[in-house]
């Protein structure tokens, strides 16, 4: 398929006067993880391989997204890295036309064995999901033992020139004594922790989260602990409000993921391995590009199936999932983050 190179003068629009211009893809459903919040202990029912989206039809569809004014992509899953060929399609995907910029997020896992050529081709922003700095946690959180290997692989990306976010998801009786420890250790290392309210996206078909640790109650947290901190100024569509502590390297950032405060400004759109396109992480598919694409539609007709689909999103979180009928119970996994 070729790449589109010519910049359209159409942009994605939703019916609010919102521009979404930053592109999540999701690579693989697949992970050598079984996050609590994300998945059930035993799996999910994996796509097959014919159902996910190929990656040459992955660097078609993103050249169309940045031809409608999409600037910046991150690399989802799953885990990104899990899936065979994931580097000559980052590769070929950096040299997009009208694409700025390229980040990954990983569990850290994989990540650092690429960490040369993720440089070499200009990928220098990744995000780690890390929900605690005890070994003993960590393996109950993520019903695996690979803490040693994911916090050592953090430092030796650091090391190399990356710039470095830690997400952790926040629950009750799961890792509330390791909020401190995370902030302590922005002290002496340049790096970014966010804290995120825990989501009702585990696969299962269970009742939503209702967690008492919302972001009100995990600044309160912290500012219990610390007589000093600073808010820093963030970028207009960011989710998390980012805070630093006089003196020390790194920052904080909390991110209200299950409040949803910062709807109003969200300038994302997901788009899953096997093609389904959302334009709220609450919301359902609102149009499956895999089969549009599959078609054999031309690049015109494409466009403005992705137009349309965007122009109808929802003003906010909590209105997507009423339109989705209370079923927002999919994996994370396949959702894409």
């Amino acid at each position: 398929m070729p790449i589109l190179n010519v910049m359209s003068e159409r942009v994605l629009i939703d019916k609010y006067g919102r521009q979404l211009n930053y592109l999540r893809l999701s690579v693989t459903d697949r992970c050598n993880f079984r996050c609590y919040y994300c998945m059930p202990e035993e799996g999910i029912d994996f796509a097959r391989r014919k159902d996910l989206m190929t990656f040459d039809e992955m660097l078609y569809l993103s050249s169309v997204f940045c031809k409608l004014g999409v600037s910046k992509i991150r690399i989802t899953g799953g885990e990104p890295f899990v899936r065979n060929g994931i580097m000559p399609f980052l590769r070929k995907l950096s040299q997009t036309d009208n694409l700025k910029e390229i980040t990954v997020t990983s569990n850290g896992t994989l990540s650092e064995r690429y960490q040369a050529e993720l440089l070499q081709i200009g990928i220098r922003k990744i995000n780690i999901s890390l929900d605690s700095l005890s070994r003993e946690r960590f393996a109950q959180i993520t019903r695996r033992d690979n803490f040693d290997g994911v916090y050592a692989s953090i430092f030796k990306l650091l090391d190399s020139g990356f710039d470095i976010k830690l997400n952790c998801v926040v629950a009750e009786n799961k890792n509330i004594q390791d909020i401190i420890p995370f902030i302590e250790l922005t002290k002496n290392y340049a790096l970014s922790v966010r804290f995120l309210e825990e989501m009702p996206f585990n696969g299962s078909d269970g009742s939503q989260v209702q967690s008492d640790w919302d972001y009100k109650r995990i600044y309160e947290y912290v500012a219990g602990q610390y007589t000093d901190i600073n808010r820093l100024i963030s970028d207009a569509n960011s989710t998390s409000v980012n805070y630093k502590i006089p003196g020390y390297a790194g920052s904080f950032g909390i991110i209200p993921s299950f409040s949803r405060t910062f709807c109003g400004t969200c300038n994302r759109i997901r788009l899953s391995a096997t093609g389904e396109l959302r334009t709220c992480l609450y919301g359902p598919p609102v149009v499956n590009l895999r089969d549009v694409l599959r078609k054999g539609v031309s690049a015109a007709d494409l466009e403005q199936e992705i137009i349309q689909a965007v122009s109808q999103r929802e003003r906010d979180g909590y209105a997507a999932e009423l339109a989705s009928q209370g079923d927002i119970h999919t994996s994370m996994s396949v959702l894409g983050g």
